[in-house]
């Protein structure tokens, strides 16, 4: 069997993340819908409360600019805290309000009914194919994250195109 390509496997993964972001808004109650970065960053909060902004950045893999307008964005929505850090007081620490938490919890309940209600449409065969590629996905995210990103190939130079001046 030929290994996938990995625009192969980014394609699979990213159709499946964005049918189930999809269907989980459909059927939210929320009042206000999480975009991804929002909910990746409550995710990383939860996973490592207390956790910084600039830590934040770096785990998220985004600007640090970027996660601070996150953070207040889901500060003014009630989702986070942003404390002092005692030992710097111009950072802050980032904890979870009880709505996140609440919030999370419906959202992963959304989310796993629905994909669990999928792989139960899967023959048995798809269904252990599944499972036997779970451990290898969770390897290859590890390997990638830790891996210096490979050169990428300069494209193909685009000649100049001459003005007006040059060409007349």
């Amino acid at each position: 069997m030929t290994p996938p390509r990995g625009d192969e496997l980014m394609a699979a993964v990213m159709g499946l993340r964005r049918v189930v972001r999809r269907r989980v808004r459909e059927t939210s109650t929320d009042p206000v819908l999480l975009r991804g970065a929002q909910l990746e960053l409550l995710q990383l909060v939860e996973s490592d409360p207390g956790v910084g902004v600039a830590a934040a950045a770096r785990g998220l893999h985004l600007a640090a600019n970027t996660v601070s307008t996150l953070v207040n964005q889901l500060v003014g929505a009630g989702l986070l805290e942003r404390t002092p850090d005692p030992g710097d007081r111009r950072a802050a620490r980032l904890q979870l309000t009880a709505a996140a938490r609440a919030r999370l919890a419906r959202w992963r309940a959304a989310r796993g009914a629905l994909v669990t209600a999928g792989i139960g449409e899967l023959t048995s065969e798809e269904q252990a194919a599944l499972a036997a590629a779970l451990p290898a996905l969770a390897r290859l995210t590890d390997l990638l994250a830790d891996q210096p990103h490979p050169a990428v190939p300069a494209a193909p130079a685009v000649p100049a195109v001459p003005d007006e001046e040059e060409a007349g």
